[in-house]
């Protein structure tokens, strides 16, 4: 895999399920949210997303699965320029986004929510990707009659990425997944990832504990105030970096 600083310029050099955003620029109404962002995560690698509340962490990831309209710059992923693709063509693509909130449907049960998620895949290969799950997840079996928005909130986590991995995706955005939950079922949650990114799926970690996103990830973007305030190897983000862009909040 390439150096982070070199990012790539063409959408060719994003092949193997990489992603590279050129110059991004998203508005909300007469409010912009980001000014020109351009950054990649590498094919089979993990980014981590890092900055304070309203830097556009969120706001990048929904942009890219194709959920806010962008008003300037392009996207490119796996090979392919997604720029202004729905959010169901971006997903058939093999890019999956588990927003913020978990993305699941709570009313309907485990085994339901898991059903749905199968309905792209061919008749003769649901039944053994529901099995895989359940092998890899044993709580959702444990759950599977039990109705998802009644489970913990980790929980709900590991089914949402469940869900996520069930159309065997190329890339993987998970957007502050282990927000509000106890420390156990965070650990739960990084586990659940780690299990994605050794099969090769590209993570892209948008996360508010700072040290265990910079631990975990191969690369590292923070954002400030909508543009790109530092870009590189995870490890190389030290206190300095971290002080100047993160303040209080890198003392996690």
């Amino acid at each position: 895999m390439s150096s982070p600083t070199a990012a790539p310029t063409t959408a060719r050099d994003t092949a193997d399920g990489g992603l590279l955003v050129q110059d991004l620029k998203v508005g909300y109404g007469t409010s912009q949210a980001l000014f020109g962002a351009t950054f990649n995560a590498r094919g089979g690698s993990t980014l981590a997303v890092l900055g304070v509340n309203g830097s556009g962490k969120s706001t990048f990831g929904r942009a890219v699965a194709g959920l806010v309209p962008i008003t300037g710059g392009r996207i490119y992923f796996d090979g392919t320029d997604i720029t202004g693709l729905s959010p169901h063509r971006i997903s058939r693509a093999g890019l999956r986004y588990i927003p913020e909130g978990r993305g699941i449907f709570p009313g309907l049960t485990v085994n339901d929510n898991l059903k749905q998620a199968l309905m792209p895949v061919g008749r003769g290969e649901r039944g053994q990707a529901l099995h895989d799950i359940f092998e890899t997840y044993p709580v959702l079996f444990q759950r599977r009659s039990q109705r998802a928005g009644s489970m913990s909130g980790g929980e709900q986590q590991i089914l949402a990425m469940s869900l996520a991995l069930m159309s065997r995706p190329k890339l993987i955005i998970a957007d502050e997944m282990s927000l509000g939950l106890a420390p156990k079922m965070v650990s739960a949650v990084f586990d659940s990832l780690e299990r994605a990114r050794s099969t090769g799926i590209t993570v892209i970690l948008i996360e508010q504990f700072i040290h265990r996103a910079l631990a975990f990830a191969d690369d590292c973007v923070i954002l400030n105030r909508g543009t790109v305030g530092w870009f590189g190897e995870a490890g190389s983000a030290g206190t300095e970096v971290l002080d100047r862009y993160l303040g209080e909040t890198s003392a996690d």
